[in-house]
Protein backbone atom coordinates (compact mmCIF):
# COMPACT_ATOMS: atom_id res chain seq x y z
CA UNK A 1 0.00 0.00 0.00
CA UNK A 2 1.32 3.46 -1.20
CA UNK A 3 2.03 6.31 2.16
CA UNK A 4 0.59 9.49 1.17
CA UNK A 5 1.57 12.31 3.74
CA UNK A 6 -0.24 15.51 3.91
CA UNK A 7 1.35 18.38 5.30
CA UNK A 8 -1.07 20.80 6.93
CA UNK A 9 -4.71 19.60 8.21
CA UNK A 10 -6.68 22.24 6.92
CA UNK A 11 -9.63 22.56 3.70
CA UNK A 12 -6.33 21.18 1.01
CA UNK A 13 -4.97 18.34 3.55
CA UNK A 14 -8.54 17.28 4.75
CA UNK A 15 -9.82 17.23 1.04
CA UNK A 16 -6.72 15.22 0.74
CA UNK A 17 -6.65 13.02 3.04
CA UNK A 18 -10.38 11.54 2.29
CA UNK A 19 -9.53 11.21 -1.75
CA UNK A 20 -6.37 9.59 -0.84
CA UNK A 21 -8.28 7.01 1.68
CA UNK A 22 -10.44 6.70 -1.54
CA UNK A 23 -7.86 5.84 -3.53
CA UNK A 24 -6.14 3.02 -1.46
CA UNK A 25 -3.64 5.20 0.03
CA UNK A 26 -2.00 4.39 3.28
CA UNK A 27 -2.92 8.25 4.92
CA UNK A 28 -0.88 9.92 7.15
CA UNK A 29 -1.81 13.77 8.21
CA UNK A 30 0.69 15.84 10.02
CA UNK A 31 0.25 19.38 11.42
CA UNK A 32 2.93 21.58 12.66
CA UNK A 33 -0.09 23.80 14.10
CA UNK A 34 -3.43 22.53 15.66
CA UNK A 35 -5.95 20.74 13.08
CA UNK A 36 -9.84 22.40 13.82
CA UNK A 37 -11.69 20.21 15.17
CA UNK A 38 -14.21 19.98 12.47
CA UNK A 39 -11.04 18.37 10.61
CA UNK A 40 -9.99 15.99 13.33
CA UNK A 41 -13.44 14.18 13.33
CA UNK A 42 -13.32 13.82 9.79
CA UNK A 43 -9.94 11.98 10.43
CA UNK A 44 -10.89 9.87 13.50
CA UNK A 45 -14.12 9.01 11.21
CA UNK A 46 -12.00 7.81 7.99
CA UNK A 47 -9.75 6.17 10.52
CA UNK A 48 -6.92 7.81 9.14
CA UNK A 49 -3.22 8.59 11.18
CA UNK A 50 -3.14 12.14 12.19
CA UNK A 51 -0.44 14.13 14.23
CA UNK A 52 -0.76 17.93 15.35
CA UNK A 53 1.97 20.48 16.90
CA UNK A 54 4.89 19.64 15.37
CA UNK A 55 6.13 16.57 12.73
CA UNK A 56 7.71 13.24 13.08
CA UNK A 57 10.23 13.72 10.45
CA UNK A 58 11.24 9.45 10.26
CA UNK A 59 7.70 8.64 9.63
CA UNK A 60 7.03 11.40 6.89
CA UNK A 61 10.21 10.75 5.01
CA UNK A 62 9.15 7.35 4.20
CA UNK A 63 6.09 8.94 2.35
CA UNK A 64 5.96 7.73 -1.36
CA UNK A 65 4.16 10.92 -1.79
CA UNK A 66 3.65 14.16 -0.26
CA UNK A 67 1.25 16.67 -0.49
CA UNK A 68 1.89 20.10 0.95
CA UNK A 69 -1.19 22.92 1.72
CA UNK A 70 -0.22 25.70 -0.09
CA UNK A 71 0.58 27.97 2.98
CA UNK A 72 4.02 25.98 3.77
CA UNK A 73 7.13 27.50 1.91
CA UNK A 74 9.43 25.06 -0.21
CA UNK A 75 11.98 26.24 1.42
CA UNK A 76 11.08 24.44 4.93
CA UNK A 77 13.82 21.85 5.76
CA UNK A 78 11.17 18.98 5.66
CA UNK A 79 9.89 19.82 2.59
CA UNK A 80 13.74 20.38 1.08
CA UNK A 81 14.82 16.79 2.44
CA UNK A 82 11.49 14.96 0.79
CA UNK A 83 12.78 16.97 -2.00
CA UNK A 84 16.50 16.28 -2.04
CA UNK A 85 15.31 11.89 -1.52
CA UNK A 86 13.42 12.49 -4.79
CA UNK A 87 10.17 12.44 -3.01
CA UNK A 88 7.74 14.35 -4.72
CA UNK A 89 5.58 16.59 -3.29
CA UNK A 90 2.69 18.14 -4.76
CA UNK A 91 -0.45 20.45 -4.41
CA UNK A 92 -3.50 19.07 -3.62
CA UNK A 93 -4.72 20.32 -7.50
CA UNK A 94 -1.98 18.14 -8.54
CA UNK A 95 -3.28 15.25 -6.49
CA UNK A 96 -7.02 15.56 -7.11
CA UNK A 97 -7.00 15.99 -11.00
CA UNK A 98 -5.64 12.41 -11.43
CA UNK A 99 -8.98 11.22 -10.50
CA UNK A 100 -11.37 13.37 -12.83
CA UNK A 101 -12.16 13.05 -16.25
CA UNK A 102 -14.17 16.20 -15.74
CA UNK A 103 -13.24 19.51 -18.20
CA UNK A 104 -11.23 21.83 -16.29
CA UNK A 105 -11.71 25.71 -16.11
CA UNK A 106 -8.79 26.80 -14.30
CA UNK A 107 -8.21 30.43 -12.93
CA UNK A 108 -5.40 32.27 -11.73
CA UNK A 109 -3.95 36.42 -11.38
CA UNK A 110 -2.89 38.36 -8.66
CA UNK A 111 -6.56 40.47 -8.98
CA UNK A 112 -9.28 39.70 -10.41
CA UNK A 113 -9.24 36.02 -9.87
CA UNK A 114 -12.06 34.77 -7.19
CA UNK A 115 -14.67 36.96 -8.57
CA UNK A 116 -14.09 35.96 -12.20
CA UNK A 117 -13.59 32.27 -10.91
CA UNK A 118 -17.33 33.44 -9.15
CA UNK A 119 -19.08 34.86 -12.18
CA UNK A 120 -17.87 32.06 -14.78
CA UNK A 121 -19.12 29.48 -12.39
CA UNK A 122 -22.51 31.23 -11.71
CA UNK A 123 -22.94 31.32 -15.36
CA UNK A 124 -22.06 27.65 -16.16
CA UNK A 125 -24.44 26.81 -13.43
CA UNK A 126 -27.51 29.29 -14.41
CA UNK A 127 -27.13 27.18 -17.97
CA UNK A 128 -27.90 23.80 -16.97
CA UNK A 129 -24.37 22.67 -16.77
CA UNK A 130 -23.16 19.92 -14.09
CA UNK A 131 -20.26 22.42 -12.42
CA UNK A 132 -18.65 22.26 -8.96
CA UNK A 133 -16.45 25.11 -7.55
CA UNK A 134 -13.37 24.96 -5.82
CA UNK A 135 -9.39 25.16 -5.67
CA UNK A 136 -8.32 28.36 -3.54
CA UNK A 137 -11.97 29.46 -2.60
CA UNK A 138 -14.96 27.34 -0.98
CA UNK A 139 -14.88 23.75 -0.95
CA UNK A 140 -11.49 21.24 -0.98
CA UNK A 141 -11.35 20.13 -5.06
CA UNK A 142 -10.26 17.08 -4.19
CA UNK A 143 -13.10 16.22 -1.59
CA UNK A 144 -15.16 16.94 -4.81
CA UNK A 145 -13.96 14.79 -6.77
CA UNK A 146 -14.04 12.27 -3.92
CA UNK A 147 -18.22 12.88 -3.22
CA UNK A 148 -19.20 14.33 -6.13
CA UNK A 149 -19.69 13.46 -10.52
CA UNK A 150 -19.18 17.23 -11.57
CA UNK A 151 -18.88 17.43 -15.62
CA UNK A 152 -16.94 20.90 -15.08
CA UNK A 153 -14.97 22.23 -12.44
CA UNK A 154 -13.81 25.90 -12.00
CA UNK A 155 -10.95 26.36 -10.06
CA UNK A 156 -9.76 28.99 -8.75
CA UNK A 157 -5.66 28.43 -8.32
CA UNK A 158 -2.76 30.34 -6.09
CA UNK A 159 0.47 30.41 -7.18
CA UNK A 160 1.23 28.47 -4.49
CA UNK A 161 -0.89 25.62 -5.77
CA UNK A 162 0.47 25.93 -9.35
CA UNK A 163 4.30 25.62 -7.82
CA UNK A 164 3.11 21.76 -7.19
CA UNK A 165 2.37 20.75 -9.98
CA UNK A 166 3.65 18.41 -12.65
CA UNK A 167 1.17 17.04 -14.72
CA UNK A 168 -1.81 19.26 -13.67
CA UNK A 169 -3.44 20.42 -16.83
CA UNK A 170 -6.84 22.82 -17.04
CA UNK A 171 -8.34 22.39 -20.37
CA UNK A 172 -9.09 26.36 -20.26
CA UNK A 173 -6.31 28.49 -18.42
CA UNK A 174 -6.91 32.34 -17.21
CA UNK A 175 -4.78 34.55 -15.94
CA UNK A 176 -6.53 37.42 -14.90
CA UNK A 177 -3.44 39.96 -14.55
CA UNK A 178 0.22 39.86 -12.82
CA UNK A 179 1.74 42.65 -10.16
CA UNK A 180 3.90 42.17 -7.81
CA UNK A 181 2.72 40.09 -4.43
CA UNK A 182 3.62 37.13 -2.28
CA UNK A 183 7.49 38.13 -3.72
CA UNK A 184 8.21 36.64 0.00
CA UNK A 185 7.66 33.89 -0.95
CA UNK A 186 9.47 33.71 -4.85
CA UNK A 187 13.04 35.28 -3.40
CA UNK A 188 11.66 38.75 -4.18
CA UNK A 189 12.55 38.21 -7.91
CA UNK A 190 9.48 39.11 -10.06
CA UNK A 191 10.07 36.64 -12.48
CA UNK A 192 9.75 34.20 -10.25
CA UNK A 193 6.46 35.06 -9.43
CA UNK A 194 5.27 35.21 -12.66
CA UNK A 195 6.97 31.95 -13.60
CA UNK A 196 5.22 30.42 -11.16
CA UNK A 197 1.60 31.89 -12.31
CA UNK A 198 2.48 30.85 -15.78
CA UNK A 199 2.87 27.14 -15.08
CA UNK A 200 -1.24 27.08 -15.89
CA UNK A 201 -0.42 26.62 -18.84
CA UNK A 202 2.38 24.81 -19.17
CA UNK A 203 0.89 21.38 -19.59
CA UNK A 204 -1.62 22.57 -22.20
CA UNK A 205 -1.86 21.50 -25.67
CA UNK A 206 -3.17 23.16 -29.42
CA UNK A 207 -6.81 21.56 -28.36
CA UNK A 208 -6.95 23.67 -25.03
CA UNK A 209 -7.39 27.41 -24.77
CA UNK A 210 -5.24 30.11 -22.66
CA UNK A 211 -7.19 33.39 -22.17
CA UNK A 212 -5.18 36.63 -20.66
CA UNK A 213 -5.38 40.32 -20.64
CA UNK A 214 -4.02 41.76 -23.55
CA UNK A 215 -3.52 45.32 -21.72
CA UNK A 216 -1.25 43.59 -18.98
CA UNK A 217 1.90 44.36 -19.83
CA UNK A 218 4.07 41.88 -17.81
CA UNK A 219 1.66 39.26 -19.02
CA UNK A 220 1.94 40.15 -22.78
CA UNK A 221 6.20 40.89 -22.43
CA UNK A 222 6.44 37.38 -20.41
CA UNK A 223 4.32 35.64 -23.75
CA UNK A 224 6.44 37.45 -26.02
CA UNK A 225 9.98 35.28 -24.76
CA UNK A 226 7.88 32.45 -23.39
CA UNK A 227 5.50 31.11 -26.20
CA UNK A 228 2.78 28.78 -25.10
CA UNK A 229 1.09 26.05 -27.20
CA UNK A 230 -2.50 26.42 -26.24
CA UNK A 231 -4.83 28.63 -28.47
CA UNK A 232 -5.08 32.37 -27.40
CA UNK A 233 -7.88 34.33 -26.61
CA UNK A 234 -7.32 37.79 -25.44
CA UNK A 235 -9.20 40.27 -23.74
CA UNK A 236 -8.81 44.13 -23.79
CA UNK A 237 -10.46 47.18 -22.82
CA UNK A 238 -8.44 49.51 -24.70
CA UNK A 239 -7.62 47.70 -28.49
CA UNK A 240 -9.73 45.89 -30.90
CA UNK A 241 -8.46 42.66 -31.20
CA UNK A 242 -8.71 39.90 -33.94
CA UNK A 243 -9.76 37.38 -31.91
CA UNK A 244 -11.08 37.08 -28.02
CA UNK A 245 -13.17 39.94 -26.13
CA UNK A 246 -13.31 43.62 -26.38
CA UNK A 247 -15.10 46.79 -27.01
CA UNK A 248 -16.25 47.73 -29.49
CA UNK A 249 -18.52 50.71 -28.78
CA UNK A 250 -20.99 50.02 -25.98
CA UNK A 251 -20.71 46.68 -26.87
CA UNK A 252 -18.57 43.63 -25.13
CA UNK A 253 -17.82 41.69 -28.55
CA UNK A 254 -16.53 37.89 -28.20
CA UNK A 255 -15.33 35.98 -31.22
CA UNK A 256 -14.18 32.83 -30.59
CA UNK A 257 -13.15 30.13 -33.51
CA UNK A 258 -15.62 31.55 -36.34
CA UNK A 259 -18.46 32.89 -34.03
CA UNK A 260 -18.81 36.12 -32.67
CA UNK A 261 -21.67 37.85 -29.99
CA UNK A 262 -22.25 41.01 -28.63
CA UNK A 263 -23.49 41.73 -25.63
CA UNK A 264 -23.89 45.49 -24.19
CA UNK A 265 -21.60 46.89 -21.60
CA UNK A 266 -24.23 48.51 -19.45
CA UNK A 267 -25.85 45.51 -18.40
CA UNK A 268 -23.23 44.56 -16.42
CA UNK A 269 -23.97 44.30 -12.60
CA UNK A 270 -20.18 44.84 -11.32
CA UNK A 271 -18.79 48.52 -11.72
CA UNK A 272 -15.13 49.24 -12.59
CA UNK A 273 -12.99 48.67 -15.21
CA UNK A 274 -11.27 45.99 -13.87
CA UNK A 275 -14.58 43.98 -13.53
CA UNK A 276 -14.88 44.74 -16.90
CA UNK A 277 -12.36 42.56 -17.50
CA UNK A 278 -13.80 39.76 -15.26
CA UNK A 279 -17.02 39.59 -17.56
CA UNK A 280 -14.77 38.98 -20.55
CA UNK A 281 -12.86 36.34 -19.10
CA UNK A 282 -15.95 34.53 -17.40
CA UNK A 283 -17.58 34.86 -20.63
CA UNK A 284 -15.29 34.06 -22.84
CA UNK A 285 -15.02 30.53 -21.22
CA UNK A 286 -19.04 30.59 -21.21
CA UNK A 287 -18.56 30.74 -24.86
CA UNK A 288 -16.27 27.91 -25.44
CA UNK A 289 -18.46 25.60 -23.47
CA UNK A 290 -21.53 26.55 -26.33
CA UNK A 291 -23.51 28.93 -23.32
CA UNK A 292 -26.15 30.57 -25.46
CA UNK A 293 -25.51 34.69 -25.55
CA UNK A 294 -28.63 35.18 -23.74
CA UNK A 295 -27.98 32.74 -20.42
CA UNK A 296 -24.70 34.29 -20.84
CA UNK A 297 -26.33 37.90 -20.50
CA UNK A 298 -28.64 37.32 -17.91
CA UNK A 299 -26.24 35.29 -15.92
CA UNK A 300 -23.96 38.40 -15.96
CA UNK A 301 -26.56 40.80 -14.82
CA UNK A 302 -27.74 38.92 -11.78
CA UNK A 303 -24.52 38.06 -10.14
CA UNK A 304 -24.00 39.47 -6.91
CA UNK A 305 -19.77 39.85 -6.70
CA UNK A 306 -17.26 38.24 -4.14
CA UNK A 307 -17.63 38.97 -0.59
CA UNK A 308 -14.78 41.42 0.41
CA UNK A 309 -14.25 42.79 -2.79
CA UNK A 310 -15.66 45.96 -3.72
CA UNK A 311 -18.63 44.92 -0.96
CA UNK A 312 -21.08 47.88 -0.06
CA UNK A 313 -21.52 47.85 3.63
CA UNK A 314 -24.13 50.48 4.40
CA UNK A 315 -24.73 54.68 3.51
CA UNK A 316 -24.47 56.62 7.09
CA UNK A 317 -25.25 60.29 6.38
CA UNK A 318 -24.66 60.24 2.90
CA UNK A 319 -21.32 58.74 3.47
CA UNK A 320 -20.59 55.60 2.04
CA UNK A 321 -19.13 52.30 3.17
CA UNK A 322 -16.98 49.44 1.68
CA UNK A 323 -15.09 46.55 2.34
CA UNK A 324 -12.24 45.99 0.08
CA UNK A 325 -10.80 43.72 2.69
CA UNK A 326 -9.48 41.30 0.04
CA UNK A 327 -7.36 43.44 -1.64
CA UNK A 328 -3.73 42.11 0.16
CA UNK A 329 -1.70 44.15 -2.44
CA UNK A 330 -1.34 47.23 -4.06
CA UNK A 331 -2.81 46.28 -7.53
CA UNK A 332 -5.91 45.24 -6.05
CA UNK A 333 -6.19 48.47 -4.22
CA UNK A 334 -5.50 50.60 -7.16
CA UNK A 335 -8.19 49.33 -8.94
CA UNK A 336 -10.46 50.13 -5.55
CA UNK A 337 -9.09 53.70 -5.71
CA UNK A 338 -9.33 53.81 -9.10
CA UNK A 339 -13.23 53.14 -9.15
CA UNK A 340 -14.14 55.69 -6.56
CA UNK A 341 -15.91 58.53 -7.81
CA UNK A 342 -16.14 60.91 -5.26
CA UNK A 343 -13.35 61.80 -2.03
CA UNK A 344 -12.29 59.14 -0.26
CA UNK A 345 -11.05 58.21 3.34
CA UNK A 346 -8.89 54.92 2.80
CA UNK A 347 -8.46 52.33 5.37
CA UNK A 348 -5.09 50.79 4.66
CA UNK A 349 -2.33 48.62 6.07
CA UNK A 350 -1.17 45.70 7.55
CA UNK A 351 1.31 43.26 6.37
CA UNK A 352 3.50 44.53 4.07
CA UNK A 353 4.50 41.73 1.22
CA UNK A 354 7.58 44.13 0.16
CA UNK A 355 5.18 46.54 -1.07
CA UNK A 356 6.05 49.82 -3.50
CA UNK A 357 2.87 52.01 -2.77
CA UNK A 358 4.57 54.51 -5.48
CA UNK A 359 2.05 53.69 -8.26
CA UNK A 360 -0.58 54.62 -6.00
CA UNK A 361 0.61 57.86 -5.28
CA UNK A 362 -1.61 59.62 -8.60
CA UNK A 363 -4.75 58.05 -7.46
CA UNK A 364 -4.03 59.22 -4.09
CA UNK A 365 -3.54 62.96 -5.07
CA UNK A 366 -6.46 62.89 -7.25
CA UNK A 367 -8.84 61.23 -5.45
CA UNK A 368 -8.18 61.03 -1.54
CA UNK A 369 -8.61 62.96 1.31
CA UNK A 370 -7.25 61.20 4.19
CA UNK A 371 -5.55 57.80 5.34
CA UNK A 372 -6.48 55.84 8.20
CA UNK A 373 -3.52 53.41 8.90
CA UNK A 374 -4.41 50.19 10.43
CA UNK A 375 -1.51 48.10 10.92
CA UNK A 376 1.20 47.26 13.58
CA UNK A 377 3.65 49.09 11.81
CA UNK A 378 2.36 51.58 9.37
CA UNK A 379 6.07 53.53 8.79
CA UNK A 380 6.21 52.74 4.77
CA UNK A 381 2.73 54.12 4.28
CA UNK A 382 3.15 56.99 6.44
CA UNK A 383 6.49 57.98 4.60
CA UNK A 384 4.75 57.36 1.60
CA UNK A 385 1.95 59.39 1.68
CA UNK A 386 2.29 61.89 4.55
CA UNK A 387 3.41 64.99 1.97
CA UNK A 388 0.36 63.97 -0.43
CA UNK A 389 -2.81 64.26 1.57
CA UNK A 390 -3.69 66.35 4.75
CA UNK A 391 -4.52 63.78 7.28
CA UNK A 392 -3.11 60.58 8.40
CA UNK A 393 -4.07 58.78 11.37
CA UNK A 394 -2.57 55.78 12.72
CA UNK A 395 -4.96 52.93 14.51
CA UNK A 396 -4.49 49.72 15.70
CA UNK A 397 -7.65 47.95 15.90
CA UNK A 398 -10.61 48.10 13.34
CA UNK A 399 -13.38 49.68 15.68
CA UNK A 400 -10.92 52.57 15.96
CA UNK A 401 -10.32 53.11 12.75
CA UNK A 402 -13.90 53.12 11.44
CA UNK A 403 -14.77 55.36 14.18
CA UNK A 404 -12.15 57.97 13.01
CA UNK A 405 -13.75 57.72 9.20
CA UNK A 406 -17.02 58.52 10.69
CA UNK A 407 -15.85 61.49 13.04
CA UNK A 408 -13.68 62.79 9.80
CA UNK A 409 -16.25 62.10 6.88
CA UNK A 410 -18.30 64.77 5.22
CA UNK A 411 -21.23 64.31 2.98
CA UNK A 412 -20.37 62.71 -0.20
CA UNK A 413 -17.44 61.18 1.21
CA UNK A 414 -16.37 57.27 0.78
CA UNK A 415 -14.80 55.09 3.04
CA UNK A 416 -12.99 52.45 1.57
CA UNK A 417 -11.30 49.91 3.80
CA UNK A 418 -8.44 48.46 1.47
CA UNK A 419 -5.53 47.81 3.04
CA UNK A 420 -3.15 46.51 -0.07
CA UNK A 421 -0.90 44.57 2.57
CA UNK A 422 -1.92 40.70 4.07
CA UNK A 423 -4.33 40.80 7.48
CA UNK A 424 -2.34 38.57 9.94
CA UNK A 425 -0.81 41.07 12.16
CA UNK A 426 -4.11 42.12 13.79
CA UNK A 427 -6.48 39.51 12.49
CA UNK A 428 -7.37 35.87 11.24
CA UNK A 429 -7.45 36.63 7.75
CA UNK A 430 -9.05 39.15 5.12
CA UNK A 431 -12.35 37.75 5.43
CA UNK A 432 -11.92 38.90 9.45
CA UNK A 433 -10.86 41.58 8.67
CA UNK A 434 -13.80 42.38 6.94
CA UNK A 435 -16.43 40.98 9.01
CA UNK A 436 -14.97 43.38 11.97
CA UNK A 437 -15.24 46.39 9.42
CA UNK A 438 -18.71 45.44 8.40
CA UNK A 439 -20.01 44.91 12.17
CA UNK A 440 -17.80 48.06 13.37
CA UNK A 441 -19.65 50.03 10.46
CA UNK A 442 -23.20 48.72 12.07
CA UNK A 443 -22.43 49.42 15.26
CA UNK A 444 -21.44 53.40 14.04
Amino acid sequence: MKKLVVLGGGESGIGTAILGKQKGYEVFVSDKGRIAKKYKDVLIHLGVDWEEEGHTEARILQADLVMKSPGIPDKVALVKALLEQGTPVISEIEFAAKYTDATIIGITGSNGKTTTTMLTYHILKEAGLNVGMAGNIGDSFAKMVAEEQYEYYVLEISSFQLDGIRDFKPHIAIITNISEDHLDRYEYKFENYIASKFRIAENQREEDFFIYDADDEVTVSWLKDHPVRPQMLPFSIEKKLQQGAWLEKENIRIKTNENTIDMKNEALALEGKHNLKNTMAAATVAKLVSIRKETIRQSIQNFQGAPHRLEKVLKIHHVQYINDSKATNVNATYYALDSMSGPTIWIVGGIDKGNDYKSLMPLVREKVKAIICLGVDNSKIVETFGNAVDLVVETVAMQEAVKVAYKISERGDTVLLSPACASFDLFNNYEDRGNQFKEAVKNL
